[in-house]
């Protein structure tokens, strides 16, 4: 395994060798010229993003999981992004599932030496009862990362799609998973620091295989999130204003319906179609949940 000291992402940046000398205007915008450089990184790999999600929806079409793991940073930003596809989504909690080494208690107090064992990264994996079925995605800035290797070993073990998410090219990780993601970001502003540049990238790439793999699935109408549902006061007044403003409803009505449909889906099927809610229900099973096929 390579030396810490030799990736590019621990290398010390030229560019910000007298960071403490400089003004604070001058450190944000070393910092904003940094964060460009990390977007243009993930510019760089879409076709690898592209492929991880054709990969990936078909194997949730298939009634596979998506996981996400990793240490520090990387997981953190892992939880996150499974985090918000429920609220956004609908999805149920355990389609994605963001996986961090040392628990839930490492999304808020450091648990460093945790992610030097591999073995605990398989037994995370088994303790959910991963399949083959499964999608496993492998995040390490460093590409270096036992907890994440011994994941990655497991799941593909297993006949899993194993994808690496990484900012070192020819990294342990990256040779290890069936595809790879390496948005090349380089040397941080402060040396080492990869929760910023690679951070940045990082969830990047993560936004796009999640919104673009519902995209695909259906969970979006135009650009709407048709699937959200109305849990709490922002989101019924979201969802009142997606049942709105596609159907040309006003306030009030949009959100009569609302009431009688029990989801923004099944209200717009049953406004556009003019059909109860049971035969909108069922018009969306037969569609898959996808609101266009179930309209025409």
């Amino acid at each position: 395994m390579p030396d810490l000291a030799h990736l590019p992402t621990e290398a010390p940046n030229p560019a910000s060798e007298r960071i403490d000398e400089l003004s604070i205007g001058e450190i944000l915008d070393l910092m904003h010229a940094a964060d460009q450089e990390a977007v243009d990184a993930v510019g760089r790999v879409m076709p690898q993003i592209a492929i991880a999600v054709d990969a990936i929806a078909a194997r949730i079409e298939s009634g596979g999981r998506l996981f996400y793991l990793g240490a520090g940073t990387s997981g953190r930003l892992g939880v996150l992004d499974a985090s918000e596809c429920p609220p956004t989504y609908n999805t149920p909690p355990e389609l994605v599932q963001g996986l961090i080494a040392g628990g839930d208690g490492a999304l808020r107090r450091s648990v460093e030496r945790a992610e030097d064992d591999p073995a605990e990264g398989a037994r995370d994996l088994k303790e959910l009862r991963f399949s083959p079925r499964d999608i496993l995605i492998g995040i390490a800035a460093s590409g270096r990362t036992p907890y994440v290797l011994g994941a990655i070993d497991y799941a593909r073990g297993l006949g899993a799609l194993t994808i690496a998410l990484t900012c070192v090219p020819g990294s342990p990780i990256a040779a290890a998973a069936e595809l790879n993601i390496v948005p090349e970001t380089g040397p941080e502003i402060i040396t080492g620091s990869t929760r910023m540049k690679a951070g940045t990238a990082t969830k990047l790439v993560l936004n796009m295989l999640s919104t673009t793999v519902f995209v695909r699935l259906g969970y979006v109408y135009g650009n709407l999130m048709v699937n959200v549902q109305p849990t709490n006061s922002k989101l019924s007044d979201r969802a009142t204003r997606i049942v709105a403003e596609i159907t040309g409803l006003d306030a009030g009505s949009a959100t009569q319906l609302l009431t009688q449909a029990g989801s923004v889906k099944a209200a717009i099927v049953m406004h556009r179609l003019g059909v109860d809610r049971p035969a909108a229900q069922a018009r969306l099973a037969a569609a898959r949940g996808r609101l266009k096929e179930a309209l025409r």
